[in-house]
């Protein structure tokens, strides 16, 4: 059975990520990163189907799975989001950012953040399930609202 230093782990991986989060972002605020993770790995997380959102918390450091799972409904999900608009007015929401401009920065730097520690299959499969004009911004580019 795994001790307290699973914990102690799990939260230096978490001050690392946000860390990194922070510095994609252009900022030192942990804080506001992890607004920003919360908020895009929501968003991710109600769009997925039960089995691959599962697939990706697995590879995330034990307390980000539990922000992950924080709140979610499972027999309320796959939400759709077709459009890129949809899923930044929600990003913006949940985050408190300024628009849609903050969001698409925020799903970028996540995604960035993702890339170097979930493995490329997981974030391959992941990002399939969205609509093709969503997976750029997931995938890291930049992507005009509207």
């Amino acid at each position: 059975m795994p001790g307290p230093q699973v914990i102690d782990r799990s939260a230096q991986q978490t001050h690392a990520w946000l860390r990194e989060l922070a510095a994609e972002l252009g900022h030192r605020d942990q804080r506001a990163a992890y607004r920003v993770l919360r908020a895009v790995l929501h968003t991710i997380r109600d769009h997925l189907p039960v089995d691959e959102s599962a697939q990706l918390a697995a590879q995330l450091p034990t307390l980000l799975r539990g922000v992950y799972y924080e709140g979610w409904r499972p027999s309320a999900t796959p939400a759709t989001y077709r459009d890129v608009d949809t899923m930044l007015a929600r990003i913006t929401e949940e985050a408190g950012l300024a628009g849609e401009t903050e969001a698409s920065l925020a799903v970028t730097s996540v995604a960035a953040v993702l890339r170097r520690h979930v493995s490329r299959g997981e974030l391959d499969d992941v990002i399939a399930v969205f609509p093709a004009a969503i997976r750029p911004l997931l995938a890291g580019e930049v992507v005009e609202a509207g």
